[in-house]
């Protein structure tokens, strides 16, 4: 190969590098765009709010720039800060949103342990009947969680037999069990992936790789149940990320 093929096919691939940014980035902006169209549409107080934040942001800017007399050069940094907040509020409230038409729905535990972030390993349908009761599996650094949702006293019954099948398994390690509702003594679906979180971290990673392959006995055995329900807007991640790179 010649010395000038060198350079220009290092040149190709910048070029080719550099489309595809670019066309990730349009992408980003249209799931954003059409996020934001379809929340707006069933949220009344989101345009008032974003808008409010952006003023805010940039009235903020500009009052702490006259202190100093750079208020014009402050004002442009104010409304990006603004837009930043404001597509923040636009995730949360999507979020909220997706979580309320989620809730009760068969399957809206598992699509929630699904979308957590961090090392989590989920089995979904761990457990289940034909009433659409199932008990998700969870493994990370607290231990075993099972995350149980459907009827309780039915779900009870699934989470005791569970725990039983997994404590052979797992030795000593913690095993927390959970139900998903509204009721005292459970855990709401919006507040589920916080509950886990806070949980104690009694296991290494290291730890997580064993029980993993001891779990995965258990996973021939598992349930086929409904991979959680996808009301609109409820491919919430992407649009996060898409917020958080801008």
């Amino acid at each position: 190969m010649s010395a000038k093929a060198i350079p220009d096919k290092n040149k190709a691939a910048r070029v080719e590098a550099a489309r595809t940014r670019r066309a990730e980035a349009k992408q980003r902006r249209q799931q954003l765009f059409q996020a934001f169209n379809a929340q707006r549409k069933q949220d009344k107080a989101l345009i008032p709010i974003m808008v409010g934040v952006i003023l805010a942001g940039a009235a903020a800017a500009f009052g702490i720039g006259l202190i100093f007399n750079w208020q014009w050069m402050l004002l442009p940094l104010g409304v990006a800060l603004g837009v930043l907040a404001a597509i923040a509020i636009l995730g949360r409230r999507m979020q909220s949103s997706v979580y309320r038409q989620a809730d009760g729905q068969p399957g809206a535990a598992g699509w929630a342990l699904d979308n957590m972030r961090g090392p989590w390993r989920v089995t979904q349908g761990a457990a289940g009947n034909a009433h659409s009761d199932a008990v998700h599996r969870v493994l990370g650094r607290p231990g075993i969680i099972l995350v149980g949702e459907g009827a309780p006293h039915r779900v009870r019954g699934l989470l005791s037999q569970e725990k039983k099948r997994v404590a052979r398994l797992v030795g000593k390690t913690p095993i927390y069990d959970i139900i998903v509702g509204n009721e005292k003594g459970q855990v709401p679906l919006r507040k589920l992936q916080m509950h886990l979180a806070k949980l104690p971290r009694n296991i290494t990673p290291k730890q997580m790789d064993v029980l993993e392959g001891r779990l995965n006995a258990l996973n021939s055995r598992a349930a086929t149940l409904p991979k959680g329900p996808l009301p609109p807007g409820a491919k919430i991640r992407g649009i996060q990320r898409s917020a958080r790179r801008r």
